[in-house]
């Protein structure tokens, strides 16, 4: 019997590490003492004198000793010269400080200078000179500025280094950087980061804190922050100082590594998990060499080349410290429970190892797969829109076992009823599989599937199916007509695998190829038909919300599609002439720097805008993301360094894509505006008169034509959860954006503009009498936009059609007409139910109030709804709702004014407003409506409707004015209007305004 060591007894090899630890002590002590020897007879001068060159110091001693008559050969020994010869020829200096460094990289310059003027031995009044000489750019701009402030304020100079790192601090740190500074130590976490890089954050984070604290409330503090897989170990040790908790880490970390690339899992209180323990008793060898698969004890050393190399499985959720599986506490493992003992990882030795197990009792145990249902194609898509919501849980009390697999390709739903005698496949399913079936050997009736009378079952199958990755199976089936699922496994399959079934969870397992299998159970939906043709249509925030609840859902989504441009056989060669103007995508690179940039002037003394950056769901987060990366590589943007900051989002466009905007309120808010003239809607329409030929041009992504003046970048900044970038083209949102995109169409496009051509903003209109002048224009225009380098959208372009949609107005020959999709809102519009409601419809009409006869007056009672605190709507506010829709569906073509033929107006008046059409041949030009309100309302019938005329000329002044027309009225009184002497005291300016007119 080997003799057993005593408790005091200290092993041999313990003994030798000692003594050349104690040895190391003492050479250590010797050479601190030899290093104070010598730093007390250096010259502490010696830096400051760089009159002393290092010729001198590398030559003979003897010329420098004659220089400096005062001192003796006797007074400088051989070994100060030595010192003084290492010491020149070392090439310290501090290192040049910018001004724009990163925090941590402004602390570590503090640090080197500190260092390196300890080590030079830099007197303390010389330290601010010399530092303040390394100062370069905005460094060198502050210290300049310091130092004039305080000669302003008749401060003597800074000449202590101590208050000088204290001014460098106020002015290059962050405000609040000692309070980020302390959270990150107070939350500082190991993470999946490794024991070192934990360590090295947390000694820096100390000193950018200089905390006091005792050695264990350090330890407290650094073990506090570890995994909790290596925390448990270290506390078992004890530590008593932070290096000795990190060499233990340090050693954990190493012993866990290495069991876990040779396929074991080290768990506290634990051994192996199942997975590993059956691998290595199905293989005696290999997995876990040199271990005995019955005994579990240690037989040799092991053998790198012989180990598996498994991946580290990475599962959420409790890990039991029991068995090493997830899903479960040790409290509730139902394995038995096993023992390890843990031995000192500072005395560890593995040869001398050894893995204590209690023997495993009863049969051998498989490893466990959970079996979710199948994905993939479905065999039938059932027509489902709404979903009910259940409580967390209740679906498994009230529900039998169902889920999905996989037949030939296919997912079926299917069914486990521990009730049905038999193992049952649908008509259906068999039929669009295509599965070969044969007569039933013993056919037989079922009463209890389908109402209505009993169903003979005649036709079996045999099944192929399987679920998940390792259960493949098949069984034979009989074919019954069902609609409940595709496939029913009943008391046959259950009693042929050996099912068992937990009723709480509703999961079935069995044991299949010596693995065990556990299905679990799909959450069901309950599915409303459509009883009717029509279609179920919802919005995106209702979809949103019932799908919370359904696992796997079938949208059918309809997106607007846009036909290719087409382009008449006239017009055909001359745009493929000027392919280059109509390219797929933006060109790479920049756009050319014009005559005119986008110029962002802020007003003096205005506080710079420094916004955080918007929360977004993943998706639009993704989106953003992916236009940024986009935007980037096209050289559109790039990553800034500006101190004003506006978030970015994103606006859905009509064709169901995102368009990403910056929301530049704050900067808008500071900037000086430009008054450059948007041009009027109606003025454009009054050039198109006589036209009968037009094309549109849309120029791709107008505004990112344009470039931003070079020096402005920085006032564009935008911020992401990524970062903080710059435009370097005119992005959207800009208050004077549109002014400056206006400027440069009509520098570009001037010698057109009122000829054969109208702007407004990208949208480019061309038109012509005939066809053969309208090549003519737009080759003139082509040529401009290929010179300038602008470029179209295609597909948004139309050539030579005898009508066009501009701006909201159908254009052609013969007029203006309105908008066929604009009329269909607006006869599909419902009822409104609020004020906000009300608003939206009315500023939709009002649009098109041109198109209608006394529109004021029909609408008065609808704009009555708007005007309470409280909503209520009239019966008077329906009729006049209705009448609106059914005006905007009969609404006339209005003729483009023609300037040579005179004009003919017509009013008319009621006791709730005015209206007049502006006229041409018969054909209305025009219509004006206004509602009565305050004291006109008290007019006499006369005043009225001379104020409606008034009102009327007024309006279409532009049209009337220095040229003659026809004025009809209803009231004859007012052809005596030239001749009437007394007016009431708000009509005079009005007869003053009438007798300029030439009218008849």
């Amino acid at each position: 019997m080997p003799p057993r060591r005593r408790p005091d007894q200290i092993p041999v090899d313990l003994a030798i590490e000692r003594d050349r630890v104690i040895q190391l002590e003492r050479q250590v002590e010797q050479l601190t003492a030899q290093l104070a020897a010598s730093r007390a007879n250096q010259n502490p001068f010696q830096a400051l004198h760089p009159e002393t060159s290092s010729d001198e110091v590398e030559g003979d001693p003897q010329p420098r000793r004659r220089q400096r008559a005062p001192v003796t050969d006797d007074r400088v020994d051989d070994r100060t010269e030595d010192v003084r010869r290492w010491e020149s020829g070392m090439r310290t200096e501090v290192p040049e400080f910018r001004g724009s460094m990163q925090p941590e990289e402004f602390l570590e310059w503090i640090g080197i200078a500190d260092e390196i003027l300890e080590f030079k031995r830099v007197p303390a009044n010389e330290r601010v000179a010399l530092v303040a000489t390394r100062f370069r750019g905005r460094a060198a701009a502050w210290w300049q500025q310091f130092k004039l402030a305080r000669n302003r304020a008749g401060k003597p100079k800074l000449s202590d280094w101590e208050k000088m790192k204290q001014k460098l601090r106020k002015e290059f740190l962050p405000h609040n950087f000692t309070r980020l500074m302390y959270q990150r130590l107070q939350n500082l976490r190991q993470g999946m980061r490794s024991v070192d890089e934990y360590t090295t954050e947390f000694y820096e984070l100390l000193v950018r804190n200089d905390i006091e604290e005792t050695q264990d409330q350090l330890v407290s503090r650094y073990c506090g922050g570890l995994r909790t897989q290596i925390l448990d170990m270290v506390n078992l040790f004890d530590p008593v100082t932070v290096t000795e908790a990190h060499q233990r880490a340090l050693q954990l970390e190493k012993t866990l590594s290495r069991k876990s690339n040779s396929g074991q899992t080290l768990n506290f209180g634990g051994g192996m998990s199942s997975r590993n323990r059956a691998s290595s008793s199905s293989e005696n060898t290999g997995s876990r060499p040199g271990v005995s698969a019955s005994s579990g004890s240690y037989t040799g050393p092991r053998n790198p080349t012989n180990n598996v190399q498994t991946p580290r499985a990475t599962t959420g959720g409790f890990r039991c410290f029991g068995c090493g599986e997830t899903g479960h506490r040790l409290s509730e493992c139902p394995r038995p429970a096993k023992r390890v003992l843990f031995i000192d990882p500072a005395e560890f030795n593995e040869e001398d190892a050894e893995i204590i197990e209690e023997p495993q009792s009863g049969a051998e145990e498989v490893s466990e797969e959970l079996v979710d249902g199948d994905t993939g194609t479905m065999l039938m898509v059932r027509r489902t829109c709404l979903a009910p919501r259940t409580g967390e849980g209740e679906w498994l009390r009230n529900n039998i076992f169902q889920s999905t697999c996989t037949i030939l390709g296919k997912v079926c739903r299917f069914v486990i009823d521990g009730g049905s005698c038999e193992n049952i496949v649908s008509v259906e399913a068999v039929r669009k599989l295509g599965v070969t079936t044969e007569k039933h050997p013993k056919p037989y009736r079922l009463a209890w599937l389908q109402k209505g009378g009993e169903v003979t079952v005649s036709q079996r199958a045999l099944i192929s199916f399987s679920m998940g990755t390792n259960y493949k199976d098949q069984m034979w089936c009989d074919v019954v007509d069902m609609d409940a699922c595709h496939l029913l496994l009943g008391r046959p399959w259950q009693y042929d695998r050996k099912v068992y079934h937990d009723g709480f969870k509703n999961t079935y397992s069995f044991v299949f190829h010596e693995k065990k299998i556990v299905l679990l159970p799909s959450k069901p939906s309950e599915k409303i038909k459509a009883h009717s043709d029509t279609t179920n249509l919802l919005s995106y925030a209702k979809f949103e919300l019932e799908i919370k609840e359904v696992e796997t859902v079938y949208v059918l989504m309809g997106k607007e599609t846009q036909a290719d441009m087409e382009v008449p056989s006239a017009a055909a060669p001359l745009i493929s002439e000027f392919a280059d103007v109509f390219p797929e995508e933006l060109p790479e690179g920049l756009p050319p720097l014009r005559d005119i940039q986008h110029h962002i002037d802020l007003e003096p003394g205005a506080m710079l805008p420094n916004k955080p950056h918007y929360r977004m769901s993943p998706t639009e987060h993704e989106e953003l993301r992916r236009q940024v990366e986009e935007l980037q590589s096209k050289g559109h943007i790039r990553e800034s360094l500006s101190p004003c900051a506006v978030p970015a989002l994103l606006i859905p466009k009509k064709d169901g894509t995102w368009r990403m905007c910056v929301d530049s309120r704050a900067i808008n808010k500071i900037t000086v505006r430009y008054r450059f003239p948007i041009p009027r809607l109606d003025d454009l329409l009054d050039q198109l008169s006589g036209a009968h030929e037009f094309t549109k041009l849309d120029l791709k992504s107008g505004y990112h034509q344009i470039r931003i003046r070079p020096g402005d970048e920085w006032k564009t900044a935008f911020k992401t959860r990524e970062g903080l970038y710059e435009w370097l083209v005119m992005p959207f949102g800009l208050s004077n954006a549109p002014s400056t995109f206006m400027r440069v169409m009509n520098q570009a496009l001037r010698p057109f503009i009122g000829k054969f051509v109208v702007v407004y903003f990208d949208d480019i209109l061309i038109y012509s009498a005939n066809p053969e002048l309208h090549l003519q224009h737009i080759r003139e225009v082509l040529c401009v936009l290929r010179r300038e380098k602008f470029v179209a959208a295609a597909k948004k372009c139309v050539f030579m059609t005898p009508k066009v949609l501009f701006l909201g107005y159908v254009i052609s020959g013969e007029g203006l007409q309105v908008d066929e999709s604009k009329i269909e809102a607006v006869r599909q519009w419902p009822q409104p139910k609020t004020i906000t409601e009300v608003r939206s419809f009315h500023g939709l009409a009002s649009f098109y109030r041109r198109f209608i006869p006394h529109f004021s007056s029909i609408m008065a009672p609808v704009t009555e709804c708007m005007k309470g605190v409280k909503f209520q709507w009239t019966t008077e506010a329906e009729e006049g709702f209705q009448q609106i829709k059914e005006k905007l569906t009969t609404a006339p073509i209005l003729v483009l004014p023609d300037f040579s033929q005179p004009f003919e107006l017509h009013s008319d008046a009621s006791k709730v407003g005015i209206g007049a059409v502006l006229s041409q041949g018969g054909k209305p030009v025009a219509y004006f409506s206004e509602k009565l309100s305050g004291s006109r309302i008290r007019y006499s019938t006369y005043d009225i409707e001379f104020y409606a005329v008034v009102q009327a000329v007024k309006h279409w002044r532009h049209y009337l004015f220095h040229r003659e027309f026809i004025l009809y009225t209803d009231h004859d009184s007012l052809r005596h209007l030239h001749s009437q002497e007394k007016f009431l005291p708000g009509m005079l300016h009005g007869q003053l305004t009438f007798n300029n007119l030439h009218s008849s």
